[in-house]
């Protein structure tokens, strides 16, 4: 591959073998070469073995849910590959509390754990994908204009026309944007507002998670358990 820096990082085969075409793209190079040397200028997060932990944790072929982010929260310690999701012993960001907060309404048996790790979701099928992969720390939306929403767009478009049955889970008019990419007639998409303290009060009520479930029942998929280990 010509794109020495982030390619390697991709580990899970489905996504190799299905997004490899990108690896070769003009845009592609481009970015390559501006992550690769952000990551060597200045700090830049998440770790960057964790740049594809979205990808590696959820294999494509066990898909079932997409919940879509701007960009890695910006704080030293936070990002980990996952968007919405913190590592244990981080203090949880408030729209994770706010999610936190639908959950315990929403969902039957949820209790919020005293941590904002998502990884077991994660590896019950659940892409935690942030449309913009990498950001300099400190600096929100710093790496918008790298190209990455090129590359996330396509991976939309990648489990739009390879999967069927995914359910879409849209929080915000950022996210919302993203329903072009989608085929409607295989998928399912539900559109809320963002959990973020500013909109939290439109999106308190909103039963996305019951509502996911039902639609992946209605596809004949199993329903996700939103529970979390404390």
């Amino acid at each position: 591959m010509d794109s020495s820096f982030l390619w390697p990082l991709l580990t899970e085969a489905g996504w190799r073998q299905q997004l490899s075409h990108l690896f070769g793209e003009k845009f592609f190079k481009l970015l390559d070469r501006q992550v690769q040397q952000a990551y060597s200028q200045v700090q830049v997060l998440p770790p960057q073995e964790d740049i594809f932990r979205a990808f590696n944790l959820t294999p494509l072929n066990k898909v079932k849910v997409v919940i879509l982010g701007q960009d890695p929260y910006h704080d030293i310690g936070q990002a980990h590959g996952l968007s919405f999701s913190v590592p244990r012993g981080m203090k949880i960001p408030p729209s994770l509390r706010n999610i936190y907060k639908e959950l315990s309404t929403d969902y039957p048996g949820f209790k919020a754990p005293n941590h904002g790790c998502l990884e077991e979701w994660a590896e019950r099928g659940v892409l935690l994908l942030n449309a913009t992969l990498t950001v300099q720390a400190h600096k929100p939306n710093s790496h918008a204009q790298f190209g990455w929403q090129l590359f996330t767009d396509d991976v939309i478009r990648a489990l739009s026309g390879h999967l069927d049955g995914v359910v879409f889970v849209l929080w915000g008019e950022f996210a919302k944007k993203k329903k072009k990419l989608i085929n409607l007639t295989k998928h399912r998409v539900i559109e809320t507002a963002h959990p973020s303290p500013l909109s939290c009060r439109f999106f308190f009520g909103c039963k996305c998670f019951s509502k996911t479930n039902e639609e992946l029942k209605k596809l004949k998929k199993g329903a996700i358990d939103w529970t979390l280990s404390p």
